[in-house]
């Protein structure tokens, strides 16, 4: 037999394995749903979230589901009434719908799991007894993931408290899957866009790049260097894709360095950026990102834990831009011009840092890094018809106001 007939057998004998595999996965899909879990059921972001899990968008309209709402007994009725809700969606891919407030049952074969900001009765009357507070429930929580969800359970953290904190505790309890659990940034990166759009009179699906640095519940910055907007209707036109800088198009700089600041700046103090629409919406793109890609050439914000990308510190869970390809995500280190100073690191990751020390008892009292605005712009000095919006800090890189502006 010839090398080269061998090499044809052989390549057909692959294709037959691989339409085997295929067939054999699908009829998995068939026998065994993929089992949801979603986390502090009760909570209104909850009721948002069952319609588009159950539209078949977030895991294909060929992928059928096991829905289970978890909750403590207290609240059993709400999740009865949830469950019965549900069951009336009649959805194609919904093949069970069920609840459990028993914590050793908890996560039992779960391959998503959906984190919800919890509802508590327990009286905490400082911002440090909350921060404590949040220890023992994400130990336990982490715990139970480790001991009865899927080895390879996609795990998502959204709300509006505290974010990152019980991300990166999450991580510690459940070191196993710790790759594989993620913090919702999408709410403020979708904030801010709607925010730019309403500015620009165009629509905020048309803003793409928005990057989110930092606490995605707390300190953090908005960068609208790498920022485009496309279809926008100005003198100059081009062909399908083409795009303008979000920055060239604002001439206001006294509106980008103030008012832009400022809007997310009380959105972020009030939490209602963070909306149960948006965060049912942030949480399930994120999900259906990671199952069949980002947009190719897009930029998206997602809470990782650090690796010291970008010179940030190692260990704590960082806001960044990723891309998700092939059923998993990567930070883009490989973008040009989007590096921060080590003053704006620091100012981020210090309040990451000190929520972590004092969550585990490590440090007494939370001292804010600054008594300065949060809010801030960083002007840049290479082209006089664009500036740097960033949400986190005062900051000039070696700018003095009067150098950039307009």
């Amino acid at each position: 037999m010839t090398t080269e007939l061998m090499m044809l057998i052989a390549e057909e004998n692959l294709e037959t394995h691989i339409e085997k595999e295929l067939e054999k996965e699908s009829m998995n899909d068939l026998i065994n749903p993929l089992e949801v879990w979603i986390v502090s059921a009760s909570t209104n972001v909850c009721n948002h979230l069952i319609p588009i899990l159950a539209s078949g968008d977030v895991f294909g309209v060929d992928t059928e589901i096991s829905l289970t709402f978890f909750d403590w007994e207290q609240t059993e009725n709400c999740l009865i009434s949830i469950v019965m809700e549900t069951q009336d969606l009649a959805s194609p891919i919904l093949r069970s719908v069920s609840y459990c407030t028993n914590i050793e049952e908890a996560f039992f074969q779960a391959q998503v799991i959906i984190f919800l900001d919890e509802i508590t009765d327990e009286e905490v009357f400082s911002l440090e007894g909350f921060l404590r507070s949040r220890v023992p429930l994400c130990h336990l929580y982490g715990y139970m993931m480790e001991k009865n969800a899927d080895k390879s359970v996609k795990v998502i953290v959204g709300g509006k408290t505290f974010v990152n904190l019980k991300t990166a505790l999450l991580m510690q309890y459940a070191p196993n899957i710790a790759s594989n659990i993620v913090a919702v940034a999408l709410g403020v990166e979708g904030q801010a866009k709607a925010i730019l759009a309403r500015k620009m009179k165009t629509s905020p699906s048309s803003i793409k790049d928005v990057i989110i640095w930092g606490n995605i519940t707390g300190n953090n910055y908005v960068d609208l260097r790498k920022a485009k907007v496309y279809n926008y209707e100005s003198a100059i036109w081009g062909p399908p894709g083409y795009y303008h800088s979000v920055l060239n198009l604002i001439f206001d700089s006294e509106w980008v360095t103030k008012e832009f600041g400022m809007t997310l700046e009380t959105l972020s103090t009030t939490g209602r950026e963070f909306g149960c629409i948006l965060a049912a919406h942030s949480i399930t793109t994120t999900m259906k990102y990671w199952n069949y890609g980002s947009p190719p050439g897009e930029i998206v914000s997602l809470g990782v834990m650090s690796e010291g990308q970008f010179g940030i510190p190692e260990g704590i869970v960082f806001s960044m831009p990723v891309k998700f390809e092939n059923g998993t995500w990567e930070v883009l280190t490989n973008l040009e011009d989007i590096s921060l100073s080590e003053k704006t690191i620091k100012r981020l990751a210090d309040d990451l840092i000190q929520e972590k020390l004092i969550a585990m008892g490590d440090l007494l009292t939370f001292q804010p890094v600054g008594e300065e605005s949060r809010t801030s712009i960083v002007l840049d000095a290479e082209n006089a018809q664009s500036s740097m919006a960033l949400y986190g800090e005062k900051e000039q890189d070696g700018l003095d106001d009067s150098e950039g502006k307009r």
